[in-house]
């Protein structure tokens, strides 16, 4: 694939050869964004552990301080007595039986499903459409939960999931390139301070290995781990 002259504009201002520090890789950020619309901003954090492991599988969330500033979709799973609750809370769809038979059928136009315990028996089968998309339900996430209003309120307001991959990488979006630099920032440091605080007791070696952050379609900028905690 051609590289676009913007791309190569971009990769002009970047030095591959050095590890920014968080404020300045969040301010860089911004003026490698090659696109026209308000792209996303990822960050990506390679952890010495060993995913294989159950106790170095990591798996959690995080409140970012300034959000991700997407509107997230929410879909609430849930019995009729805790419908009502979960609307008032803002979620976009509520329901069960109806919802289950659309997703059985494969559709998955929304970004988090929250479910009660009691519904669970009937959702665990949609885990082989749902699974490959991160959108099961899980306790580990607080999206399986009896107050669902807390939950809502709290996917709404910047509250993201995230979970190691096989390579034993975090990938998560933290923001928009049309935040500040400071936001991005504050929001990445939310989240690595998180990862600290779950750092496995069983993980031997350095544990924050590396650190990058892109924004959609643009060249990643490596972050300087020294002192990052």
């Amino acid at each position: 694939m051609a590289i676009t002259k913007k791309r190569k504009a971009a990769e002009a201002k970047l030095d591959k050869n050095k590890a920014y520090t968080l404020a300045e890789a969040s301010a860089l950020v911004k003026e490698l964004n090659c696109t026209k619309f308000d792209s996303s901003v990822d960050v990506h954090i390679r952890l010495g552990v060993d995913p294989k492991k159950a106790d170095q599988a990591l798996r959690g969330t995080v409140s970012l301080p300034h959000g991700t500033g997407k509107t997230k979709r929410v879909l609430v799973l849930c019995t009729p007595d805790k419908e009502a609750e979960a609307k008032a809370a803002g979620a976009d769809y509520v329901g069960l039986d109806e919802f289950v038979q659309k997703i059985d059928g494969g559709w998955t136009d929304v970004d988090v499903i929250i479910a009660t315990p009691s519904v669970m028996p009937k959702i665990g089968r949609l885990g082989k459409v749902l699974g490959p998309r991160n959108l099961m339900p899980n306790p580990k996430t607080g999206t399986v939960t009896n107050d669902v209003a807390a939950a809502v309120t709290d996917v709404k307001g910047g509250k993201i999931a995230f979970k190691v991959d096989k390579a034993g990488i975090i990938h998560a979006s933290i923001g928009r390139v049309s935040f500040s630099p400071e936001k991005i920032a504050e929001n990445a440091q939310e989240l690595i301070n998180t990862l600290v605080r779950m750092k496995p007791s069983t993980a031997k070696g350095i544990y924050l290995k590396g650190i990058s952050m892109a924004s959609t379609m643009s060249p990643g900028v490596v972050v300087e781990t020294k002192g990052i905690m």
